[in-house]
């Protein structure tokens, strides 16, 4: 399933459009070239209405946020609901900041989003911030261990059932799920967070997922966690001495740009909980 994922990306070319983190625009756009996507990038907002409209998915990074581009996250998503197109949020940095976090609130107050993907703090912050966390949920931990794997299962599937969207908690160890059932993945190398952006790409490449399988968004979701974890371990395996951190980001883009849906699903670590 997760391998049929990504040659159905490969198949349809989904159109997407990106208001992303300025630091890491480039290397979205190059990400969603290599899975078999089509990048538009806008955040200007007598733009995004025109923009989004052409496209099937939507992502929403609120990286570096500004005034202007707050409005245009609001007007694109606004518009991308009406169309019934698939709309990703990855709240950068929710918590760090009032101005971060009460975005990324209103945001989800506003906006139906079909995936929210961050890593625990950042998606803690949203649960918190909605008032849908409450008890031993609060107190899960910063990073998701083998030690507090149930607990932080438990966290993720009540968050996401609360919200009615697929969650993603992305970090050493991954949690994709609906409510219902959660994807525990285990595929990825230590070296990525060295890279500025790995998860900015991911929800690039995660909103062309969804957009693909419109129907299997847990499992697009999921496949595109596992992609991205996969070609970081592949990426890994062809360093050479001398090769530094920008060398890696270009190898893992390399590794997407040549995954297919058997090498996924061969390579790919997971368990359903």
């Amino acid at each position: 399933m997760l391998g049929n994922c990504l040659d159905n990306v490969r198949k349809s070319v989904p159109l997407v459009h990106n208001i992303t983190n300025y630091v890491t625009v480039n290397d979205v756009a190059n990400v969603l070239l290599a899975c078999g996507g089509s990048p538009i990038m806008s955040d200007e907002p007598d733009d995004v209405a025109d923009i989004t409209s052409i496209c099937g998915g939507l992502n929403i990074n609120i990286g570096t946020l500004n005034k202007r581009s707050i409005e245009g996250m609001f007007i694109a998503g606004k518009k991308a609901n009406e169309l019934n197109h698939k709309v990703l949020l990855d709240p950068v940095g929710a918590g760090a900041s009032a101005l971060r976090t009460n975005t990324a609130v209103k945001l989800m107050e506003e906006i139906k989003f079909d995936v929210v993907r961050g890593n625990i703090s950042e998606i803690k912050t949203l649960a918190l911030g909605s008032g849908t966390t409450k008890g031993v949920d609060a107190d899960v931990a910063d990073t998701v261990t083998e030690d507090n794997l149930d607990s932080s299962v438990k966290f993720v599937k009540n968050f996401a059932k609360s919200i009615n969207s697929v969650v993603a908690i992305t970090g050493a160890i991954d949690l994709v799920s609906d409510g219902e059932k959660c994807y525990v993945i285990r595929n990825g190398e230590a070296d990525m967070s060295k890279i500025t952006g790995t998860g900015c790409q991911l929800s690039g490449m995660t909103t062309a997922f969804i957009v693909a399988n419109p129907d299997n968004v847990l499992e697009a979701v999921a496949s595109a966690v596992c992609t991205m974890g996969l070609a970081g371990e592949i990426a890994k395996t062809r360093m050479v001495q001398g090769d530094g951190n920008s060398t890696y980001r270009n190898r893992i883009i390399d590794a997407i740009y040549n995954m297919d849906g058997e090498t996924l699903n061969k390579g790919a670590k997971y368990e359903l909980r």
